[in-house]
């Protein structure tokens, strides 16, 4: 297969197939970037209606940039990694200062912004033919045996491309469950019908969630947030998902109290 019948084949299969998400409708680059920072390592599922909620109260990078970090942070909680909602802010604050960067390398100077984002929003809001490689695509290039996914680019068409190759990764040839009856170009992937899935680790390696510092803090900012005392914990377990706030700039003391910024 021709690498332009690769490309006709992907597209077309995803013209037909793809998942009707709400940030794929839009090219506003302030949506878009809302939509990267929630998705990131948060499923879909949970993150259209919280995405649609916080369009709805914070429309435009002006609107958040101006808004109290208590209220961006309370608004997040739930979706995890409470510091992304610290950066986005931050970066919607540099943005209603000075405008958009309408590519990924200055995007990337943007607060929280990483190379996949910065390609992300440079593709889908201002057409640029850069590779969007996050987990789902470096995954389908690399069982494609095609080269880099930057090698694969159709000409033009790097915004579509880009969401295709996601969908492809997300939905058929997925990490542990590769659906290679589904695939649009199986018949040309150096990886159909033997696709290697690694053994998941042994049982009781892994630490519980709900024993994490991740888990300790995220209670702290939800009980703040909800206007309520900290929650109940070991002593020292507070103190350090505490001091680990404060250093973030998630949680400030005022002498003994504490509160969101």
């Amino acid at each position: 297969m021709a690498q332009a019948d690769l490309h006709a084949a992907v597209l077309d299969w995803y013209g037909r197939v793809a998942r009707d998400l709400p940030w794929r409708r839009t090219r506003d680059p302030y949506a878009i970037l809302v939509s990267e920072v929630m998705l990131q390592q948060t499923q879909v599922a949970r993150v259209v209606p919280r995405y649609e909620a916080w369009l709805d109260r914070w429309p435009d990078d002006a609107s958040l940039a101006a808004a109290p970090t208590a209220e961006v942070l309370a608004a997040w909680v739930g979706l995890g990694y409470n510091s992304r909602a610290l950066r986005l802010q931050e970066a919607c604050r540099v943005v209603a200062r000075d405008g958009w960067p309408r590519t990924a390398a200055g995007l990337r100077a943007l607060p929280g912004v990483g190379p996949y984002t910065a390609a992300a929003v440079a593709s889908f809001a201002f057409g640029e033919q850069v590779a969007a490689v996050d987990t789902n695509v470096r995954r389908v290039a690399q069982r494609l045996g095609r080269g880099e996914p930057e090698a694969l680019l159709p000409p033009g068409r790097a915004a579509d491309w880009n969401q295709a190759m996601m969908e492809l990764g997300a939905t058929v040839c997925r990490a542990r469950d590769a659906a290679c009856d589904g695939c649009p170009v199986a018949e040309r992937c150096a990886s159909a019908g033997r696709v290697q899935i690694a053994p998941r680790a042994r049982g009781g390696t892994r630490e519980r969630f709900e024993d994490t510092n991740r888990w300790a803090r995220g209670r702290i900012v939800e009980a703040l947030a909800a206007g309520g005392p900290l929650p109940a914990m070991d002593p020292e377990r507070l103190r350090r998902a505490l001091d680990g706030l404060v250093r973030d700039g998630l949680v400030v003391r005022d002498g003994d109290d504490v509160r969101l910024p």
